[in-house]
């Protein structure tokens, strides 16, 4: 009796050591994560790679393409644990490579003036460590390139296998000389210590000047909430309203557009939410001042659910989102919005083109 006692004890006693060595280890882990954690500032400037040489006037007319391009990673074999499916690594390294041509071949066909891209990687483990951002700056030489952080920490240490390492954010390019950009640190509505390993969304506002008038375009590009209970989207969109607001009182004339990750209210039941199923947040159009336009194309879904690869699904009954447009000034005229049905090949999103006119 007294020898099983004894085997008893010392299996309690290892337990306890494995038990001590993994709360020391947890805690190590929090206190890396915590000393490591993105703190931008509320305001940073962003520095403007030079490329752009159009010139705007009042009464041009301009093209501006939007597209969350899923880090090279979400094309059409991939699921995603956060959205119900199983995969932390979507895609092999030549995959990633594959996608980010087929994302660049199909702006290029389109020529947009002004791109608003998200999801771009920096340096990141999920996408091999391929620099996105001197990619696509690479490709698209003829315009002015800007880049914000929204992404980044040395290691995010779940779900098992781990997503690892990621430096991301969202990228705005011009082929009009921006003069002047600036991050703008939007509400973050994780607490510590969910909050030192997830991601700091931001604004990106970036000026372009008009020629022989004291006016600018100023250029939106934005990634909101997404994994949040609903207040920090609601936050966050106050505070791109009341900015939106700001500007036009200034009297230029803006453009606000990216993964909303909410419907505008008056698209509201363009593509229902299936039971279990991720739903996007709303934007109530009646809380913004009048005159403000909020441009979705219900005709076509911006955004697929990634519970399960789409290359094989059954198309009709799969969870669609529209969740990508723009929020345009008064001063401004439509001429033309499209979401372009990509098919969701290279990333879980469509890019919506839209044509605008500067009033005079």
């Amino acid at each position: 009796m007294k020898k099983k006692r004894n085997i008893f004890t010392q299996i309690l006693s290892i337990i306890g050591k494995i038990i001590i060595i993994l709360v020391i280890l947890i805690a190590l882990a929090l206190l890396f994560l915590t000393i490591k954690e993105y703190k931008p500032e509320e305001s940073e400037h962003v520095q403007i790679n030079a490329g752009g040489t159009k010139t705007l006037m009042q009464g041009s007319t301009i093209s501006i393409l939007t597209w969350n391009t899923g880090y090279g990673a979400l094309g059409n074999n991939a699921d995603f644990f956060m959205d119900g499916g199983t995969q932390v690594k979507t895609a092999d390294k030549k995959r990633v490579e594959w996608n980010l041509d087929g994302i660049v071949s199909t702006v290029s066909v389109n020529n947009p003036d002004i791109v608003f891209f998200q999801e771009v990687d920096r340096k990141a483990d999920r996408s091999f460590k391929i620099n996105q951002e001197k990619y696509f700056a690479q490709s698209f030489t003829d315009y002015d390139s800007m880049f914000a952080n929204n992404f980044k920490v040395s290691f995010v240490p779940y779900p098992i296998p781990p997503i690892g390492q990621v430096d991301a954010g969202i990228m705005t390019l011009s082929a009009f000389p921006v003069t002047d950009s600036i991050r703008i640190q939007l509400p973050c509505p994780f607490s510590w210590p969910m909050r030192t390993c997830n991601l700091k969304r931001c604004l990106m506002i970036s000026r372009i000047p008009i020629d022989d008038s004291k006016k600018q375009l100023v250029l939106v590009n934005l990634h909101l909430e997404a994994y949040d209970s609903g207040e920090g989207k609601k936050a966050q969109t106050k505070m791109l309203k009341d900015l939106l607001q700001t500007e036009y009182e200034k009297g230029n004339y803006v453009i606000a557009g990216g993964d909303f990750n909410q419907v505008f209210s008056s698209m509201e039941n363009a593509f229902p939410t299936y039971e279990n199923m991720w739903k996007p947040g709303l934007i109530d159009e009646d809380n913004f001042e009048e005159g403000w336009q909020f441009e979705m194309d219900n005709e076509v879904p911006s955004c697929r659910s990634l519970d399960k690869a789409y290359i094989d699904a059954d198309k009709d009954n799969f969870q669609y989102y529209l969740i990508d447009g723009f929020i345009i000034s008064a001063n401004l005229q439509l001429e033309y919005l499209e979401t372009m049905d990509a098919g969701f090949i290279y990333t879980d999103h469509n890019p919506v083109y839209m044509r605008v006119s500067l009033l005079e």
